[in-house]
Order: C-alpha cells, then structure tokens, then sequence
C-alpha cells in the first residue's frame, strides 16, 4: 500500500489557455500520486484546454470569474482534503517529484512547502525580464516581511488543510502567490522551500504574465499588505519623511525670525507647520491601526487553530 492511500490528496491545476499541455500535466501527476484527485479550473479558455484535462482523467470546473487569484480562490473553497498540490497547467514544473516533497510536508509537520524554480542561466525557462522582477521583489519581500523565501512567485506549492482553509484570498491575479507566501510569513507558519528544476514552456505555449502590467500589480500589492501587516511601520515612515522635510523648510525660517523677530516667507512657514501636523497625525494613524492589526493578525491566528490540520 502507497503511503498516501490513506490520505485525501488535492492537485490543483488553474488553467487559461493551455489546451497544448494540460494533459500531459495531469497524467504527470497522476502517474506520481495514482491515488490523488486531480482537479482543473477552467478560467474561460478559448482553446480545448478543458476537454483535454477531462480526456486525461481529471476533474473539470469552471471559474467564470478571470484571473489566477479568483480560480485560487474557488479552488480553496470548493475541494475538501487533507493536502493540496498547487501547480500550473503550463508543463514547467516537474510533477514526478509530487510525492517526494508531500512527503517532505507532512514528515516535517508543514502548512507549506514551496517548490522554488531553478533553471539553467543558459535556459530560456525564465525570460529576462521575468528572472531580474523576480530578484527584486524576492529581495523586497525578504526586507519588508523578514522573509527567508528565495522564490516568492513559484506556482508549484504543497499546503496543509488547515493553511487551505484559513486562507483569506483577496487578489484576483498573478498577486496570489505573493498573498500565500505574506500570510504564511505574518503568522509564522511552519513552511519550507525546495528547489526543483523548473522547465522551459513547450513550443508554441505562452506565459500569461506582463512583465510590467503585472508587475506594477504585485509592487502595490507588496505595499497594500505591508501596510496591513505592519501599519506603524508604513505610516512612521511617511511621517518621518514629511518630518524631515518640514524641518527643513522650517529651519532656516526660525533662524530668521529669532534674528529678526519677522516671517518674510509666510507660504513656506505654511507649508512647514502643515506638514508638520500632517506628520503626527501619520504617526497616531499608524500607532491606532498597530492595533488593529495586532487583532486581525490574533483572529486570524484563531482561525487557523481551529481548522483541522489533515490526517
């Protein structure tokens, strides 16, 4: 008997468009974990990717709503198991190593465990532009979120039950991962990274990521949830800068006037004092929602608790 016979295993494949490869995915994984259900979304694909899955034995839904983080969404709140695979559709992650980092999951007693891409420097798996965002905003990741994660956008993760259920979705697009990976980091959950070879795309298959479009969204989205995980920071940041600048317009204005009792420039001394008080009240906005935030980040820790881990 598998090891996993005894267990209720996920794949999850959100797919757009990838009719070219979907079935070789889903054979892929069900030739490593036979007894696992595999499951594509279809995100309102114009192509037969929704025929192939169902010709290669997986189970077939839809998500009418468009983009990643709305399938991801779906997903979490339709299927009930003890683990979950995530994965894409695209045939660049090696399923034959599925049951060797599950395995890795529930033997380190894990919520997550994400699958960091590693491909050849010579290799056209990551195009330019995709491998230097990915730099920087792991590198932005790893200062604002004390984050240890070299790969913060692999769509190749294994969760936990509990994690699958106590995740609050809010993105709608390619941002989901960066939402998993911040959730994960805000109530310090147990989670790994595994390196895994990461394939290039076959012919004629093409990423649906933006390298700009997208990023843009993932940059505001970085700063929305470090705003909502940590409030003071973010807000005695912008007041310290408005500080600093209303010191400096400030500064020579006080001079002037202890030497000559007179405000010549009234505009600036405006601007000064409202920047000034616009300062303070950044401050007590951050200080107030500090603890908003330490009540959110405390029910969401309930929350989870609550959920069964799996078998």
């Amino acid at each position: 008997m598998s090891t996993f016979d005894h267990l209720r295993v996920a794949v999850l494949l959100p797919c757009y468009n990838e009719g070219q490869t979907i079935a070789s995915v889903v054979k892929a994984f069900r030739d490593a974990l036979p007894r696992a259900i595999v499951y594509v979304y279809d995100n309102n694909s114009r192509d037969n990717t929704a025929a192939e899955a169902l010709a290669a034995g997986a189970i077939v839904r839809n998500e009418p709503r468009q983009g990643k983080g709305s399938v991801v969404r779906r997903m979490f709140a339709d299927i009930d198991a003890d683990y979950y695979i995530m994965a894409d559709g695209d045939l660049t992650y090696d399923a034959s190593k599925a049951s060797i980092l599950l395995q890795q999951l529930i033997d380190q007693h894990l919520d997550m465990l994400v699958a960091a891409r590693q491909a050849d420097p010579d290799s056209t798996a990551y195009r330019q532009g995709h491998r230097t965002g990915n730099l920087i905003f792991n590198r932005i990741v790893r200062l604002l979120f004390q984050s240890n994660l070299q790969d913060i956008f692999s769509g190749y993760r294994f969760f936990s039950r509990r994690f699958v259920k106590s995740f609050p979705i809010s993105s709608a697009g390619f941002e989901i991962e960066t939402d998993l990976s911040v959730h994960a980091l805000e109530l310090q959950l147990p989670i790994a990274e595994v390196p895994v070879v990461f394939f290039e795309r076959p012919e004629g298959s093409h990423s649906k990521l933006k390298t700009f479009r997208d990023g843009g969204k993932i940059l505001f989205r970085l700063m929305i949830l470090f705003k909502e995980v940590h409030p003071f920071t973010f807000f005695a940041s912008i007041a310290s800068l408005m500080m600093f600048v209303s010191l400096l317009l400030g500064y020579p204005l006080v001079t002037e006037y202890l030497h000559t009792g007179l405000v010549p420039r009234l505009p600036t001394a405006v601007l000064a004092m409202g920047l000034m008080i616009l300062a303070f009240i950044s401050l007590a906005s951050g200080t107030i929602l500090d603890s908003v935030a330490r009540a959110r980040r405390e029910t969401k820790r309930l929350f989870y608790i609550q959920q069964s881990k799996g078998l």
